[in-house]
């Protein structure tokens, strides 16, 4: 099937021609098949990530007539740099140009099935799977070289997809020749090892985005650049609170309009036509009334009524004994901790264009997981998920807000009613109000140190950012680690306002912030610098060689809290990367005002497969974080959200920006462990543990917003 492109553009959507299509163009190919094998999944790490990769790789490589390759994932590129990493790891074990290799991502029709894109687990997960499927298709084209160059394999070698004989390098043949325009599967036994990193050529090397030329000159295309033959634009009728329910509606005055449709299937409620804005028009002529909840909660009670709702506790992680620690300390600490609630607020808000038929349908969704879409729309428009094709263009962002896919269940439903394709596009104040915000939470610490500077007890509980980062890694003889409630909710009905859920980093920025923060308050108390005290307190010996690496980076000089240099370095480890960040500050005391000067960031990922995108990564994790940490928090009363545009909910701007310096620490005796979320998680507890080293000032609600910096400080002064 072919993919509708927008007349002004040329560059062609990943995943667009069906299989047989592409060995038509290509004529012919080899589609390796190969098992999973040595390198299937634990059950934890399956369980952790929703992965249920199948056993038969036949859909995952192809390798054409003309000697370019094809990768399929169902994972999907939504900026952080997968387009490109993926084909690293293709040529490197294929023995093929970078530039020759190309991925089909996301669709549903043509890619191996894939939970979603989040959790940084592209590259950690989908990885070996894809390695080891390109190893065997090495394996492979080896064994039929030998059989048409009549040379033991033993005596062959391969260079940029070309296999020749070692010792007459002129008798050769390439993978393109020997595809012979035809359809190869072929098994080794035993499987072939992917390669170790001493032999890496591609891997390893920095690369930017192979999508960066199409997206700057606007040629790539998004679910909102889509046009179908007779498609209809939907304008669906947002309701004033969480929770309303129509109770009358009139649209006489709307369907007066020509050409304008209104749809109504149970609450929702949709003005159709085949120009946006007269549907946008036709909408505003809508009237409805509505029963809305009652609710007495607003973002200044929402912890109270977090705490009275919270569902008994999970044992995360324990040792010794507390009485005993707390009969060892000579100092006790007792902090609450807490963060609002935070929208994702991606670029691009949600869009899908849906075109039902029968007990078919063909999705174009902004979604990070094309297979959810896929059940979710079979569902809604009442057909057999068979029937449903997720074509997947590019994501303008997603943060975890695009694991919920209303907007494409909305088209569908629509398209089925209205018997013509149907483009839901959200408007920025839908992006807000059907949003799944990163939870409110609170953590409670208690804890002691003994006269020396040495923690020796732990006493932590978090509320409803669940347990991701939550266990603490410092060297404490007595600790215990309780979760009551995750981050997608995990106290029933009533708990949230709305909807909650993963936010880059789901948990993680609340419990580092937490655990961090109060870290600092231990040393301050001590009389010691934050390094220092940290290292005292560590025997993870991989942690303090990050710690060390950001301190060397930024020129750490150690003095005692608060030095009023307004700096500060912390740590966290978030599925197995560590990271530790350094930061400087200056506060204008007038206004409230934060300006971040300088970020340092030395990141742990074990085996980095592009060291660029990394880079990219961790600097747009450290904009990103600056958000959460300054000004981003919704306002709400009962169940009216009060923040549905940038006029009130404010992101970080340019003239934000610090100085940002990253260092990637080579650990290349661990495998990938992921670069899209890690760096993130710092930034909160850097920036507010910098603000009390130049100030004094303690702040323990993330965001460190003007006013409740001002409020700090004047407290100060009494």
């Amino acid at each position: 099937m072919s993919t509708p492109k927008d007349e002004r553009d040329e560059y062609q959507l990943p995943g667009t021609l069906g299989r047989r299509e592409f060995l038509k163009i290509a004529g012919g190919g080899i589609v390796i098949a190969v098992s999973m094998g040595d390198f299937e999944l634990s059950a934890q790490e399956g369980r952790r990530g929703g992965a249920s990769y199948p056993e038969d790789f036949n859909a995952y490589l192809l390798i054409g007539a003309d000697g370019k390759v094809t990768g399929y994932t169902g994972k999907i590129e939504m900026g952080q740099g997968a387009i490109s990493s993926l084909p690293q790891l293709i040529a490197d074990e294929l023995d093929v140009r970078y530039e020759t290799v190309d991925m089909v991502m996301g669709d549903t029709d043509l890619c191996p099935y894939d939970m979603g894109t989040f959790g940084s687990l592209t590259i950690r997960m989908f990885g070996p799977a894809l390695r080891a499927a390109a190893a065997e298709a090495r394996a492979v084209l080896i064994e039929l070289a030998a059989e048409k160059l009549k040379v033991p394999a033993a005596d062959l070698a391969v260079k940029d997809g070309v296999v020749f004989e070692k010792a007459k390098p002129s008798n050769k043949v390439s993978y393109g020749e020997l595809a012979g325009g035809k359809k190869i599967e072929r098994h080794i036994k035993p499987k072939p090892p992917v390669k170790d990193v001493s032999q890496w050529q591609v891997m390893g090397k920095p690369f930017f985005h192979k999508d960066a030329a199409a997206k700057v000159t606007g040629k790539a295309l998004y679910a909102g650049d889509i046009r179908l033959p007779g498609m209809l634009y939907a304008k669906v009728l947002r309701p004033p609170a969480m929770g309303a329910k129509i109770k009358t509606l009139d649209t006489a005055a709307a369907e007066k309009i020509a050409g304008i449709r209104v749809v109504r299937d149970g609450e929702l409620v949709a003005a159709l036509h085949e120009l946006p804005d007269v549907a946008a028009s036709a909408l505003a002529l809508v009237k409805a009334e509505f029963d809305i909840p009652a609710s007495k909660l607003d973002d200044e009670n929402i912890f109270d009524h977090l705490l009275s709702v919270a569902p008994e506790a999970r044992n995360v992680a324990s040792g010794g004994d507390l009485k005993e620690g707390e009969s060892l300390a000579a100092n006790i600490f007792e902090e609450t901790y807490l963060n609002g609630y935070v929208a994702h607020a991606p670029m691009e808000p949600h869009t899908a264009i849906a075109d039902v038929k029968g007990d078919k349908a063909t999705v174009w969704a902004s979604t990070q997981g094309p297979f959810r879409v896929k059940e979710e729309v079979a569902q809604a428009a009442g057909i057999p998920a068979a029937g449903v094709h997720v074509i997947m263009p590019f994501v303008g962002g997603g943060f975890g807000g695009k694991t919920r896919n209303i907007q494409a269940t909305q088209a569908a439903r629509l398209s089925k009613i209205a018997g013509r394709p149907v483009q839901v596009a959200w408007s920025r104040e839908d992006e807000f109000f059907n949003d799944s915000f990163r939870p409110a939470a609170v953590v409670k610490i208690r804890s002691g140190t003994d006269k020396n500077g040495k923690i020796v007890f732990w006493d932590y509980n978090v509320y409803f950012a669940g347990e991701r980062s939550s266990a603490q890694f410092y060297a404490i003889p007595h600790h215990r680690t309780l979760s009551r409630g995750e981050w997608g909710g995990g106290g029933g009905a009533g708990t949230h306002p709305f909807a909650v859920g993963a936010w880059r980093a789901p948990g993680s920025n609340t419990n580092v912030f937490a655990r961090e923060s109060h870290i600092d308050i231990m040393a301050a108390k001590a009389g010691m610098d934050p390094l220092d005290f940290r290292m005292k307190n560590l025997t993870d010996e991989r942690m303090k060689q990050v710690l060390k690496a950001a301190a060397d980076k930024f020129g750490w000089t150690a003095a005692p809290l608060p030095s009023r240099r307004g700096t500060a370095i912390v740590c966290a480890d978030y599925n197995g990367t560590y990271i530790a960040t350094a930061a400087k500050v200056s506060v204008d005391r007038r206004s409230g005002g934060i300006q971040v000067e300088r970020v340092v960031c030395a990141q742990d990922m074990g085996q980095c497969v592009n060291p660029q995108g990394a880079t990219i990564q961790i600097e747009g994790c450290i904009t990103m974080g600056l958000g959460y940490s300054l000004t981003e928090e919704m306002h709400f009363k009962g169940n009216e959200i009060r923040d549905l545009n940038f006029d009130s909910y404010e992101l970080p701007r340019f003239s934000w920006l610090p100085k940002i310096e990253t260092v990637l620490v080579r650990n290349d005796a661990l495998p990938a462990s992921g670069g899209g979320e890690p760096a993130i998680i710092n930034m909160g507890a850097v920036v507010a543990n910098a603000l009390f080293d130049a100030t004094g000032a303690r702040l323990r609600r993330l965001p460190l917003t003007p006013k409740r910096v001002k409020a700090a400080l004047a407290a100060m002064e009494k």
